[in-house]
């Protein structure tokens, strides 16, 4: 089968779409044929060399790229329950020691990885659920926050912001969106209930909005103390890059948040999805011997949804 690969770290040209065996499927496991897969920074990272630097991808002479999936059960091993062959499913590959991504014409997951993929959507929409979808959720779960407080998202336009805006909303938070100029309709059509352009001073122009700070923040966008000033004292802060988190000045509670795979929260993502209270968003599709192509875009940014590529 074909698979994308790295055999050194590097730009986008060390990207290989290589021909390897198809994986086989060992207990509590299931093999899906692949037919779209997403691609997210932390395949940028994983490429580059930069979680290998942060002692988070151990070394191997061949890496496999792509996270999340959609596609239909080729294959389950023993001990797998409540999924078989034939059905469509979505799921998460959340390891990094193993040989092989996502982005190829087969991966296997723990049965426990996976669910069924959302009815009335294409592979290609469905796939850019679960990484990004799972990340937004346990944050806003580990953030603790009580309907009718103040919560920041930062980079919400992006895939985990834009998420995270729905999901807070839907919970009754109220939620102060970061994002550029020109997304404001954007991003109130998500949930949000106040909008702040992109500023350094995000504490003092959040503050103007919530007077001594929101209670807790989702720092989609990675912009560390600047999101943290906007956090009143004793609030919480979930950072999404590991080792970005920034100091727990004035007692705050700051942690980084790991995404892990879960099927049973992935369904309930699905479940959201169908009763349209989560938009899946595609930028572009490309085929996976573009693959290249598509991490330069992604570099780029400015993207308004995700890039996904199908084998």
């Amino acid at each position: 089968m074909r698979a994308v690969v790295i055999h050194a770290f590097g730009g986008p040209e060390v990207l290989e779409v290589a021909e390897v065996p198809v994986p086989a499927v060992r207990e509590r496991q299931v093999r899906v044929r692949v037919e779209a897969a997403t691609v997210n920074p932390v395949d940028l990272a994983t490429r580059s060399g930069a979680l290998s630097e942060a002692g988070l991808l151990p070394a191997r002479d061949v890496i496999g790229i792509g996270w999340d999936v959609a596609g239909t059960v080729d294959e389950v091993g023993p001990g797998v329950t409540g999924v078989v062959p034939g059905e469509r499913v979505v799921g998460l590959k959340d390891r990094l020691d193993v040989p092989l991504g996502a982005q190829a014409e087969y991966v296997v997951l723990d049965a426990d990885a996976v669910t069924r993929a959302p009815s009335g959507h294409s592979p290609v929409e469905a796939a850019t659920l679960p990484l990004n979808g799972l990340t937004a959720v346990q944050a806003l779960d580990r953030l603790e926050l009580a309907a009718g407080r103040t919560v920041l998202v930062t980079g919400a336009t992006g895939a985990v912001g834009g998420f995270a805006v729905q999901l807070a909303a839907a919970r009754g938070l109220r939620v102060v969106a970061v994002a550029g100029a020109e997304d404001e309709a954007l991003v109130r059509g998500l949930g949000a209930e106040w909008f702040v352009p992109r500023t350094a001073r995000l504490g003092e122009a959040v503050r103007a909005l919530v007077p001594g700070g929101v209670d807790g923040a989702l720092d989609a966008a990675v912009t560390g103390a600047a999101a943290l000033d906007a956090v009143r004292s004793g609030g919480v802060f979930a950072a999404l890059v590991a080792g970005g988190a920034p100091l727990p000045l004035r007692g705050t509670q700051v942690f980084n948040h790991w995404i892990r795979a879960d099927g049973a929260r992935l369904a309930d993502l699905v479940a959201l999805v169908e009763a349209g209270s989560l938009t899946l968003r595609v930028a572009e599709v490309l085929p996976l011997e573009e693959v290249a192509a598509a991490h330069r875009r992604l570099a780029k940014g400015g993207l308004r949804g995700r890039l996904v590529l199908t084998p």
